[in-house]
Order: C-alpha cells, then sequence, then structure tokens
C-alpha cells in the first residue's frame, strides 16, 4: 500500500505524488513514514525532507511548517519547501550573502525584520546543503 505525499506551501503546491517512504525533519528529530504509520501532527524543522518511491531518493529542502501523517496520506503544509532540481545555487548564495550582510548592519532593526532575516539565511543554508549534498 502506498503512500500519498503532498508538500504545500502558501505560494503553491511544490509535492504531489505516491511514494513509498518519507523523512521528514521535525522540532523533535528525523521521522520516518511508511505505509501505516500512526496518525500524528508534528511540527517541521528547517531542514532536509527525503522522498523514496521505488529506487529512486528524492530530496526537498523545507523550513517551518506542520506535518500531518493520517492512514496513508502525509501532507506537510509548509512556510517554504523546494526540490533540489529548482534550487538555483547562485540565487541562494547571492540572497544568503545578502541577509547576513543586513544583520551584520542591522543596530536598531525591527525585531521582526530581525527573524525575517535568520529565517532567511537559515532556509538558504538547507538549499544549498540540498543541492550540494550528491556532489
Amino acid at each position: 500500500m502506498p503512500l500519498t505525499l503532498e508538500i504545500v506551501t502558501p505560494e503553491a503546491k511544490v509535492y504531489s505524488d505516491t511514494i513509498d517512504s518519507v523523512v521528514i525533519p521535525t522540532v523533535e528529530g528525523e521521522i520516518g513514514v511508511l505505509p501505516g504509520h500512526i496518525p500524528l501532527l508534528t511540527q517541521v524543522e528547517h531542514g532536509e525532507l527525503r522522498v523514496t518511491k521505488g529506487a529512486v531518493s528524492s530530496l526537498l529542502a523545507v523550513s517551518g511548517g506542520f506535518a500531518q501523517i493520517d492512514g496513508d496520506k502525509v501532507r506537510v503544509l509548509a512556510e517554504h519547501a523546494i526540490t533540489e532540481e529548482k534550487i538555483d545555487e547562485n540565487a541562494v548564495e547571492a540572497a544568503m550573502k545578502r541577509a547576513e550582510q543586513q544583520l551584520k548592519e542591522a543596530t536598531n532593526m525591527d525585531p521582526q525584520q530581525f527573524e525575517h532575516l535568520q529565517e532567511l539565511v537559515r532556509y538558504a543554508g538547507v538549499q544549498l546543503a540540498v543541492k550540494r549534498r550528491k556532489r
């Protein structure tokens, strides 16, 4: 019995397919989900989400949100998610450098803006790790 995985962000449906298993980064650590997993709602952490379908494994960078596991359906509602193929390494590095520079220069920055920049840097780091893993 296969699993159905759906990954959704506020902008788009990033992934939707029938798979064999998925490993999700959560605030308590990674959890592996196989068909027949107990129902679960958990908080998603910045990190690598690994999908296995047949002999093929694919990686996605995810950031913040929740995962809901119910029977053979897994739904991930994430702030950000991107498949490995769509990560533009140069663009991510440039965005990360800009955010790091703004953080260095921040003296009287609004705390929400500061936190947003830190999130950008963390998510950029995850994307780069995912993109570079297979080298």
